[in-house]
C-alpha cells in the first residue's frame, strides 16, 4: 500500500499537473455540495465525512476513482451506464469532463443515506 498522506495536499503533490487538475474538479464540487462534511484521509485518500464517510476520491493511472460506497452506486445504476462500476467504486476516465451533476447526486443522496443512519441509532 502506498504510504498515508498527512493531508489533501500533500496527496495532490504526488501527480501530475493534469491529474491534479481533475483531483482539485472533484474536490470543489464535492465542497460546494457537502459544505458541512470535513476533508479527511482514510484508507490513504482523501475522503469527505460528517457521522461517516460519505464519498472518497482518488487518482488512478487512467481515471479519476470516485467511492461513494455500494449504496451510492446501486441508487444511480441508470445514470451510471457508460461508467465502469464495481460494488462501491466509479470509474471516470481523464480524458473526458468530471459528470459534476452526477457526482453531486451521489453526494447528496449519501449525505442524507447519513443523516438517516445517525437519526435511527440516536432513537435507540
Amino acid at each position: 500500500m502506498n504510504p498515508k498522506p498527512s493531508s489533501i495536499e500533500e496527496y495532490f503533490s504526488w501527480f501530475s499537473p493534469e491529474i491534479q487538475s481533475k483531483l482539485q474538479e472533484i474536490r470543489s464540487i464535492l465542497k460546494k455540495t457537502l459544505p458541512d462534511a470535513k476533508e479527511v484521509i482514510s484508507y490513504h485518500m482523501p475522503a469527505f465525512k460528517t457521522s461517516e464517510v460519505l464519498v472518497y476520491y482518488a487518482a488512478m493511472k487512467n481515471h479519476l476513482g470516485f467511492y461513494p460506497t455500494n449504496s451510492g452506486v446501486s441508487e444511480f445504476k441508470e445514470e451510471l451506464k457508460g461508467f465502469v462500476t464495481s460494488k462501491g467504486a466509479i470509474q471516470i476516465p481523464y480524458d473526458i469532463p468530471l459528470p459534476e451533476k452526477l457526482i453531486r447526486d451521489i453526494a447528496i443522496f449519501r449525505q442524507a443515506e447519513a443523516e438517516d443512519r445517525k437519526a435511527k441509532k440516536s432513537k435507540k
